[in-house]
């Protein structure tokens, strides 16, 4: 059956706008990390986008290592598209990245201008894309200099094979040196994508106020902390979980007692509060500034509703956040 997207599909999503550029993004994004690759069946990624975009959801992230194995998500993106959602390339914000190790010897990691401007040409033939909206570099290089990357982002623009670029997983005083290069260059940063949530607030010591003092928008990936804040652990470590699996996304090491105990008490007040703890923790993320956008991964379609369901009651009480606090600090 030929894909049809939702007529209403703009109608349950909210949308704004990134740091200081004219760009909007979902409230929620889809990132394509693990659920994408290989070892998923293509249709259910299929469902996935699907989904998402009859949601409103216009923006999906990827990377060049995306999979397993690396390369897959992009190749398997590439082909959904073409098949299904060519129609709708204009109404899509389509992300990638390149930082970590994609291919042997020295010229396949870290943030050259020769692995930039390589990787993302690979990124765009798997995807079958002439441009990219945003491509990001996935991690700091502590040995090229950071004015070579920055050069590499800007030609890249110039060149037409992406429209905007931004920083992933760049501590504060870098994201700002970078920043103030880009914006030298004439190319500003749009976007920084950090690690944030409930339960890793480093983006609070500092990145967020560089983030507002420069204009960057911000995307926070993992705002569920791999798992650890949903209805998964409220009762220990079910056997089918990640954190059971040992796998790389979650070690049952960081499900604590105390953890534990503090997810019980944020589940009571999204209780309270009428929702879901995930959809208390995205709203929670979202409400901080400057995220523009949090960025779920999905196995099933029942995530991306949840998801999307939280745009419904995403604002807290000075009350609600004075518990979450509280909670969060609180020793057991």
């Amino acid at each position: 059956m030929v894909y049809q997207a939702d007529q209403n599909r703009y109608q349950s999503m909210v949308y704004q706008r990134c740091g200081q550029s004219g760009l909007k993004l979902p409230a929620i994004s889809l990132g394509l990390w693990h659920n994408f690759g290989d070892a998923t069946l293509i249709e259910n990624s299929r469902q996935l986008l699907h989904r998402a975009f009859d949601l409103g959801i216009t923006h999906f992230d990827l990377a060049n290592n995306y999979g397993p194995p690396p390369g897959s998500a992009e190749r398997n993106f590439g082909r959904i598209l073409q098949e299904d959602f060519s129609a709708w390339r204009d109404e899509l914000i389509i992300s990638t990245k390149a930082g970590y190790t994609m291919w042997d010897g020295p010229y396949g990691d870290w943030g050259s201008r020769k692995y930039l401007i390589a990787s993302l040409d690979q990124s765009l033939k798997r995807m079958g894309l002439e441009y990219v909206d945003i491509f990001y570099h996935h991690r700091p290089d502590p040995e090229t200099p950071l004015q070579e990357t920055m050069k590499a982002l800007d030609h890249i623009v110039r060149q037409g094979k992406a429209l905007y670029v931004g920083l992933s997983n760049y501590p504060a005083e870098l994201a700002r040196q970078a920043a103030e290069i880009l914006d030298d260059l004439g190319t500003p940063c749009l976007i920084h994508q950090p690690k944030y949530s409930m339960f890793e607030r480093a983006p609070e010591a500092g990145l967020l106020d560089v983030l507002k003092d420069k204009g960057v928008g911000c995307i926070a990936f993992s705002p569920l902390a791999g798992g650890q804040l949903t209805d998964r652990y409220l009762n220990g470590i079910p056997a089918d979980s990640r954190a059971a699996s040992t796998s790389r996304f979650l070690n049952p090491d960081q499900i604590t007692d105390e953890k534990l105990a503090k997810v019980r008490q944020l589940n009571a007040l999204a209780e309270r509060r009428n929702q879901k703890l995930s959809q208390m923790a995205l709203a929670w993320v979202l409400h901080q500034e400057p995220v523009t956008s949090v960025l779920i991964g999905a196995s099933k379609t029942a995530q991306i509703d949840d998801a999307v369901g939280m745009l419904a009651n995403r604002h807290f009480t000075p009350e609600e956040l004075q518990e979450i606090e509280l909670i969060l600090k609180s020793t057991n």
